[in-house]
């Protein structure tokens, strides 16, 4: 596998702790990609699960600045919250953020949009979904992705948006 997983923990300990983020990114490379890696939260309290992800993304990023989530997989979106001895401001919003996305924003390395494996997924399917989120030549939404590795087959890859445009006419429309 070429991604790489990243600890909070010294190597010593377990790194499967409750203090450890569980996060993958694809390798350093110069293509953009739909996503940049994966985080599987152990719960969906974000006040809980954010500062063992953002220490983790701090480490490979330097200061992240900024975060945002899709609220309808939250159960509360904290408009701050305290991490590592400063206050992480967090947005969110509806349909246009894939709700198994979270967006990470650093004023150093840019963005970066994660794919959120739900927490209560077991250990085996998170680490196939956290591999193929990491894989450089993964190309699918996270949507998608959860639908692929799930067996369910191949969601429909574009944001509501981007259906909606096509389907009024958008970018397939032929000039009368």
């Amino acid at each position: 596998m070429t991604a790489t997983t990243l600890r909070t923990t010294p190597p010593t300990e377990d790194p499967h702790s409750a203090s450890a983020a569980r996060v993958a990114f694809v390798p350093a490379g110069p293509r953009r990609r739909r996503l940049d890696g994966a985080w599987w939260p152990r719960s969906r309290d974000l006040r809980a699960e954010l500062p063992s992800l953002v220490a983790a993304l701090d480490e490979r990023f330097g200061r992240i600045g900024h975060l945002t989530v899709n609220n309808s997989l939250w159960p509360e979106v904290p408009r701050r919250v305290a991490v590592n001895g400063r206050t992480m401001h967090l947005g969110w919003f509806g349909a246009e953020q894939d709700p198994n996305e979270i967006c990470v924003l650093s004023t150093r390395a840019g963005r970066w949009d994660l794919l959120v494996v739900p927490p209560e997924t077991g250990a085996r399917e998170a680490e196939r979904l956290m591999a193929s989120a990491s894989a450089p030549d993964n190309a699918l939404t996270a949507r998608a992705l959860l639908a692929t590795v799930r067996g369910g087959g191949a969601a429909d890859d574009r944001r509501p948006g981007e259906v909606v445009w096509e389907t009024e006419g958008g970018a397939t429309a032929v000039p009368a």
